[in-house]
Parts: structure tokens; C-alpha cells; sequence
């Protein structure tokens, strides 16, 4: 069955993109892979995607668009005719894609507005093998998105897009696989909008390390250090300039995409955070708030 596989970027419109430009780079720990058009491309050092942020500026932060990976041009084929008979709006239909790295996809909105790209065939970056204290993403970990009716986004990402459930949080958020990570998009109630994108880190010591840094360049922890309960991942959640939240996670549990069998956790302090020694909460986050760009695609 085709299905989508992986994350590979997202892409924001921000006001400030100077700001945003410097955080990713100095604070953040990813690499400035190209600049091309107004936009600009970053990628990490640890894995092959060609980049995993872009960023444009625009005259409000908003999401461009949330880019997947099927693993053939023929996928993204079944999967194009999959979301048009689910009822969402394409933006254009399966193309060679002129971004750098190339490859071949297609955009559609889901149902409740936000865009999403999929593609295959986008040629790999550099990459390297990092080491323990280093304290930067090794690649893309997951994406938290809200919307009205979570339960419904759960099924398309399952019946159309063949993510799988690992696990749920009480009735209010369910994580869902791709892979064998224990889960690439997570799905909480809330208006239409991104919560926040999470960046593995090769260990807890780099996680760790990673946080310092930060502090140290001035960016607050938001929420953290802890361990989540679904996934057992550790957490650290920060902003960027622009407001756009994102994480460091690290120890994410990897399962058998085919045989795991999802748990319901019930909801609590220990639950959310295991350890509950970190500061803040999810109360610190960002409120969300329907993306202001809902069903209006960017020209790239």
C-alpha cells in the first residue's frame, strides 16, 4: 500500500526573517544549505534530507507548507488520487518540483486548511556521523498539530496517508507512526494550526547540551527538561523569535511499524513528564491559535 514514510521539511512565512534566519543557524544547530528566490534552506548534520526548514518572509507568521516523503514517484501518484477522494483541495497535482534537491510531488490542503506537500525522488544532502556532547539535531523527529476535530485527522492520516496509531493521551492526543519511531505526527484538539516540531538529538548528554547553548545565547527554556510518557522521549521546548514553538527530544522508542499494539495513558503530571523535576508546563507554550494563512497557498 503506499504510504507516506518520513518528514522532510517545513516551511514558515515569518516577519522577521533575519531573526529567524540567525536562530536556526547559530542557536538552533542546523546548516544553511542554500539561498535561493527570498528563500532560505537549512538542513542537519545528521541525516540525508536536503533540508528540513525553510523559511521565507512574509507580512505574518504563518506555516508555508509541511513537506512528507512517499518512498516512489508511483506513491505519490496513489497517494495524490487517495486525498482527492478524501474531499481535500490540491494546490497542484503530482509535478517535478523545482525546489532545491528536486524531486517529484504534489500540495493539497487537509480539511481543515493547513498545506501539506508530498514527494519522492528529492536527491539526499551531505550528512554526517555525529558524536555524544555535540548538542545539535540530528534530524526531524515529529510534528504536534491541533485541530477541530482530531479524532477525524487521526483517521485521514491513517485511511489515507497510512500512518498508524501508537499511542493515545487520554481521548485528547494521539500519536501516530510512519516508521518505526513510535510516532512522526502527533494530533491534539485546538484550532488549526501547528503546536510545535521536535528535532531528535543523538543522546540526553547532546539533548543536554543543546539546551545550554541556547540559554546561554539567550533563548529560554519553555518547558523541560522531562521524559514524555507515549514515546518515552526526553523534552526541552523553546520558541523561536517568531513565536513558532519547537523541541529537542532524544530516546524516542523505535517499534514494529506492522505488530505495535497502541496503549491509552491516562492522563497526569507523571504521565506528561515522567521525571517532574522540569520547569514550566504545557501552560508555558504557546497558545494555539488558527494559522492566519489557512487554505492559501504560497506561490513556492
Amino acid at each position: 500500500m503506499s504510504r507516506v514514510t518520513e518528514i522532510r521539511y517545513v516551511g514558515y512565512g515569518v516577519q522577521d526573517l533575519a531573526s529567524e534566519r540567525q536562530f536556526y543557524a547559530d542557536a538552533w544547530g542546523l546548516v544553511e544549505v542554500a539561498d535561493k528566490d527570498g528563500l532560505v534552506y537549512f538542513k542537519t548534520h545528521g541525516a540525508a534530507e536536503h533540508h528540513v526548514v525553510r523559511l521565507r518572509e512574509a507580512g505574518i507568521n504563518h506555516i508555508d507548507v509541511i513537506a512528507l516523503s512517499a518512498d516512489t514517484p508511483a506513491d505519490v501518484d496513489a497517494l495524490h488520487d487517495k486525498v482527492i477522494a478524501a474531499g481535500c483541495k490540491v494546490i497542484h497535482a503530482p509535478r517535478d518540483l523545482d525546489a532545491p534537491g528536486g524531486g517529484y510531488g504534489f500540495r493539497f490542503f487537509t480539511t481543515d486548511g493547513l498545506p501539506f506537500e508530498i514527494s519522492a525522488g528529492v536527491a539526499p544532502g551531505d550528512s554526517r556521523t555525529m558524536a555524544r556532547w555535540e548538542g545539535m539535531p540530528v534530524k526531524i523527529s515529529h510534528i504536534v498539530l491541533h485541530s477541530p476535530d482530531h479524532k477525524a485527522m487521526a483517521a485521514f492520516f491513517s485511511d489515507v496517508l497510512g500512518f498508524r496509531v501508537s499511542d493515545w493521551l487520554g481521548d485528547f492526543m494521539v500519536f501516530l507512526r510512519c516508521n518505526s519511531a513510535h510516532h512522526r505526527i502527533a494530533l491534539l484538539p485546538g484550532p488549526p494550526c501547528l503546536n510545535h516540531v521536535a528535532y531528535d538529538m543523538l543522546t540526553l548528554d547532546c539533548m543536554m547540551r543543546g539546551v545550554s547553548r541556547l540559554k546561554k545565547l539567550g533563548t529560554d527554556l519553555r518547558w523541560g527538561p522531562g521524559r514524555h510518557t507515549a514515546g518515552n522521549n526526553t523534552f526541552s521546548y523553546f520558541t523561536t523569535p517568531n513565536g513558532f514553538a519547537v523541541e529537542y527530544t532524544s530516546e524516542l522508542d523505535e517499534v514494529d511499524f506492522d505488530t505495535h499494539e497502541h496503549q491509552v495513558h491516562k492522563p497526569g503530571p507523571q504521565v506528561m513528564d515522567q521525571w517532574g523535576i522540569g520547569t514550566g508546563g504545557p501552560q508555558t507554550m504557546p497558545k494555539p491559535v488558527a494559522d492566519p494563512c489557512l487554505f492559501q497557498p504560497t506561490a513556492v
